[in-house]
């Protein structure tokens, strides 16, 4: 007799059902698991006798044989452990087989019989609804499962032992609820800036249309400063976009207690991260720094520290929306539209240009620095704005009236008037920054002035395609700041401005 448990294989942040089938019989002394497993699912058998042990059981002396189907897909992870445990103890005869059927099961074991919490535990649950399935997950993991549904039945034992007393009937587990991650203090508050104008107005604009920008200035100048107060600009995230960035990260093992977040992600990478690091790999295919900045934002200091290859990495996520690691026997995808935010010095020594301070090595000082960052992932980057170093009188000034809350509301009332548009255009939760070149041209052309102004800045600038739409993206999110219908002529020369507000950069473009 086989028995049959019901566990999952991730790809990417989708659950793909695994068949856990146990067989006992006659024949050498031994536990085999089969059906392509890793070393961690290998390594499960050893858990798998120590836990049933601990919980008062002993496995026969007889050919065990597990075979997790379908046998050609990869099974990675510690999650296997406890649906081939209570595989086994259902072709022991020790928890009813037909009870195990209603379930899709994921679990890590302990040798003392617990159940230890394991990574995609929110996906898992999301696939058992989609069979028609309850969830079994570890105890820390039950709240995270039960945001997938109020309807989907989620079991979340401590032990093995408490597992099989709610079978028997003798100790009921109630369903786990829904927890929220209590808000970790106040975000960073754009009233804390001193001066700085230009780049306030550039964060509002990036805000507003989920645009990429890149600060350039001396050190000390307040790149960084003004990069972490973007996440308090922008708006909690939507249920539908809560639920997906939540699958990412529980992928990722990193939602901490099962307990979900409205906060958008802020994710500031050192800039040795490697390739696989940003973009997601390594043995298991796991999501990188730009999938775990999902709807939030990516903020990469020192840009020019960064490995080439890996920024260049960047640039087909940041058109696409996703990041696609290839492997030779399969292709994994993880969602990444995230807004980057960039900061850099203006050559190695970082004072180039500033008044009062001169370079040995002069204007090829800057030229080389500038090159460790290719012209198309530049091209990629909306607006560019100049931090100036802040002078002592105005770190002298009172804080400024208008805060992180004031500007929130104009970034939400340009959303909301972005979201009317898409939604009446067909494509809803669009914003500016991501829409296609034909929806740019139906909904950003200039009137003839703006035409004529930006014809000859084209040509001026030598923008590219995707240069020239990015400006038109931009001018429509100043135009939505603004309460305006129509892009005018004001519009796109603002536009211009942070595109070409650094000549050098533009130039490499």
């Amino acid at each position: 007799m086989v028995s049959r448990v019901t566990t999952v294989a991730f790809h990417g942040i989708e659950a793909v059902p695994v068949d856990v089938q146990v067989q006992i019989g006659p024949g050498t002394v031994v536990f085999n698991i089969v059906g392509l497993a890793d070393k961690a699912v290998a390594e499960s058998r050893e858990r798998v006798r120590a836990a049933l042990v601990a919980s008062g059981l002993s496995l026969p002396a007889r050919r065990i044989t597990v075979n997790l189907a379908p046998a050609d897909l990869p099974k990675e992870g510690s999650h296997y452990d406890l649906p081939i445990a209570l595989a086994v103890m259902a072709a022991m005869g020790a928890v009813p087989a037909a009870e195990l059927a209603e379930w899709v099961v994921v679990g890590e074991l302990g040798l003392d019989g617990t159940i230890a919490p394991v990574a995609g535990a929110l996906p898992a649950a999301i696939g058992a609804g989609a069979l028609g399935r309850g969830l079994i997950c570890p105890a820390a993991n039950g709240p995270e499962a039960a945001w997938a549904g109020r309807d989907l039945p989620v079991i979340a034992p401590v032990s093995l032992i408490g597992l099989v007393n709610h079978f028997r009937g003798t100790q009921v587990l109630s369903r786990p609820e829904p927890r929220v991650r209590a808000a970790e203090g106040r975000l960073p508050d754009l009233g804390d800036v001193r001066g700085q104008e230009s780049a306030k107005r550039a964060l509002e604009i990036a805000a507003a249309g989920g645009h990429h920008l890149l600060f350039v200035g001396p050190p000390g100048s307040g790149k960084s400063m003004l990069a972490s107060r973007l996440p308090s600009l922008l708006p909690p995230l939507e249920p539908q976009a809560l639920l997906e960035v939540s699958m990412i990260h529980s992928i990722a093992g990193a939602l901490a207690d099962g307990r979900l977040s409205d906060r958008r992600p802020f994710r500031a990478p050192h800039h040795s991260a490697s390739m696989a690091a940003l973009i997601g790999g390594g043995l298991r295919a796991r999501p990188g720094e730009v999938s775990l900045a999902h709807q939030g934002v990516l903020f990469l200091d020192e840009l020019p520290e960064f490995h080439p290859q890996a920024l260049d990495a960047l640039r087909q996520p940041l058109e696409s929306g996703e990041a696609v690691i290839a492997r030779a026997n399969h292709r994994v995808a993880y969602p990444a539209r995230f807004q980057l935010v960039a900061a850099m010095n203006p050559c190695r020594c970082g004072m180039a240009g500033e008044p009062g301070h001169s370079c040995r090595r002069g204007p090829r000082c800057a030229a080389d620095y500038q090159a460790r960052v290719s012209g198309p992932m530049f091209d990629r980057i909306d607006l560019r704005v100049e931090v100036p170093a802040v002078p002592a009188s105005d770190l002298a000034l009172p804080p400024p009236a208008e805060g992180s809350s004031a500007v929130a509301a104009r970034v939400a009332e340009a959303r909301r008037r972005q979201a009317e548009r898409f939604a009446a255009l067909g494509a809803p939760g669009l914003l500016n920054a991501a829409c296609g070149p034909r929806m740019v041209e139906e909904m950003a052309m200039p009137d003839a002035a703006g035409r004529a102004l930006l014809s000859d800045a084209a040509a001026a600038m030598r923008l590219s395609a995707r240069g020239y739409h990015r400006v038109l993206k931009v001018a429509r999110t100043i135009a939505d700041l603004d309460g305006s219908e129509r892009i005018a002529r004001g519009h796109l020369a603002e536009a211009l401005a942070f595109r070409a507000s650094a000549p050098s950069l533009a130039a490499a473009a």
